[in-house]
């Protein structure tokens, strides 16, 4: 079950919401009564039940915004079960304070908004001693060791027991809590109502990770980063695991760099199927890997990990997506030019400038010589633009000098114009050549102002977008040895990238 929580401080505003959850077909809500400012009607709030209800009254000490005096606090939480409502959730030390009656079910709970202690074993054991129908654990998360921790505990729990990591690193253990023997796991109604850190809205819960149906024989995959809130990889495989009606779930796993060994070696044991992996663990995990595809040691980073049992191998999309963004461009021009060319001497000699030095620009400069181009680097960082151009076997660019040649090919490999930045660019707009072929890696907005700026000029153009799509599209071949719903992955991120959304 999803139990969706809400915190009002007016009693209208709380029913409301409540409605429209039931309404959208939320199995359960948790009324946050410490959220209510004034006087607390409960059978008001009570009166129309259309889904179960938790009641939670929680003090500031445990994370809530309760300021009046704990005898109040506790004659809501009696009231509350002498109305029959389905569960009330009552700390450790007032647990033997409010006793069982009716059918109220009884959740005992323990939050940290620090740590995870050490003693997680015995602090469920307490827990559960107190005439506990659900043992609620929730604690911060420093370390993905901490998730590992709780999810271990509540598998192997002999009481019914939600085990949460709190905070972005903790995400995983709320979407899996129902594959750990969880009754429920607690969601949030939107990404501007969150009662506690790393809590997911309902409707992403419920429509892009679904964990009411991720069961043991689920195959995991996920995206590895820090940070990776921002990613949208979940997104986007996960509607396309929907409609190739398979039974894989995506994850994302906000991991740290020391952590990264020992997350690997965690996918490994529990079975996970493959990562896409980004920003900052796309060197380290060369090292890691069974083995790896040539153009990963060409390039230094890799972006797909296939694991296979024990064995887990290194690929990188981002470089073959890049290349068929640019063949495909070039190839249409050609036909519009009326020129037939050889679809292996389209790069060959043609002059490209990178914008940017780093790990996509390392990756499009490798495709691009290994086709014969001829690669110009420039960055902000004059030093970075020299070790990349050396590499590549290239010429660097000062950053003020990006306008003194003018490339076959323009690539902007840097973050300048994604959202929220949509108002800069990183070339100016009458400095375009319309014979030049322009490519944006940026694809978030999908109409940058560096795109805008090079249509008007009469350039072809590339965005971001189709890269995005082509390189995922390539992972979930590797994943699953099935054709990738495409269409459907492309509609996804333009859906997910809406200005809309913001």
């Amino acid at each position: 079950m999803l139990c969706v929580t809400i915190g009002r401080s007016r009693h209208k505003a709380m029913i409301a919401e409540y409605h429209h959850l039931a309404d959208s077909g939320a199995d359960l809500v948790e009324m946050r009564l410490d959220y209510i400012g004034r006087h607390i009607d409960l059978s008001r709030l009570l009166a129309d039940r259309r889904c179960p209800i938790v009641i939670t009254c929680r003090r500031r000490e445990d994370g809530g915004r309760w300021e009046k005096t704990e005898d109040e606090r506790l004659m809501i939480l009696r009231s509350a079960i002498a109305s029959g409502v389905d569960f009330v959730d009552l700390e450790e030390d007032i647990a033997e304070s409010v006793p069982r009656y009716g059918s109220t079910k009884r959740i005992i709970s323990h939050h940290n908004f620090e740590r995870t202690p050490e003693d997680l074993e015995e602090v469920h054991a307490r827990l559960a001693a107190l005439d506990a129908d659900v043992v609620k654990i929730a604690t911060l998360a420093n370390s993905f060791t901490d998730c590992i921790r709780m999810m271990r505990l509540a598998e192997t729990a002999d009481v019914p027991t939600i085990g949460i990591c709190m905070g972005d690193i903790g995400v995983v253990t709320r979407i899996l809590a129902l594959r750990f023997g969880a009754p429920f796991t607690y969601t949030t109604l939107s990404s501007d109502r969150k009662i506690a850190p790393g809590q997911i809205p309902f409707e992403t819960m419920r429509d892009v990770y679904r964990p009411q149906t991720i069961d043991p024989e689920t195959k995991l995959f996920g995206v590895v980063a820090d940070p990776v809130a921002h990613s949208l990889s979940p997104q986007i495989h996960n509607a396309a695991f929907q409609t190739s009606n398979v039974n894989y779930r995506y994850l994302p796993f906000r991991i740290g760099a020391d952590e990264l060994p020992l997350f690997l070696q965690w996918c490994k044991e529990f079975g996970l199927g493959g990562l896409s992996v980004t920003i900052p663990h796309k060197e380290a995990m060369i090292e890691l890997v069974s083995e790896a595809e040539s153009a990963c040691a060409g390039i230094g980073a890799l972006n797909t990990v296939s694991i296979n049992d024990m064995d887990a191998t290194g690929y990188n999309t981002d470089y073959r997506a890049a290349m068929d963004c640019l063949q495909e461009a070039l190839q249409t021009q050609k036909t519009m030019q009326n020129v037939e060319t050889d679809s292996q001497d389209l790069f060959r000699g043609r002059g490209v400038l990178l914008l940017g030095a780093g790990g996509v620009a390392h990756a499009i400069g490798y495709g691009l010589r290994q086709r014969g181009a001829i690669v110009a680097v420039t960055s902000r960082t004059d030093e970075r633009a020299e070790a990349l151009a050396r590499t590549l076997g290239g010429r660097a660019l000062p950053w003020n000098a990006r306008y003194d040649i003018r490339p076959g090919i323009l690539v902007n490999c840097t973050p300048v114009g994604m959202h929220p930045d949509v108002d800069r660019t990183p070339y100016d707009k009458d400095k375009f050549d319309p014979d030049m072929i322009v490519f944006d890696t940026v694809y978030n907005p999908e109409q940058t102002l560096f795109i805008k700026d090079a249509r008007t000029a009469g350039c072809f153009v590339i965005n971001g977008l189709d890269m995005f799509v082509r390189q995922a599209a390539y992972q979930y071949k590797l994943f699953t040895g099935l054709e990738p719903p495409t269409d459907v992955m492309r509609a996804t991120v333009k859906r997910v990238t809406s200005p809309v959304k913001f």
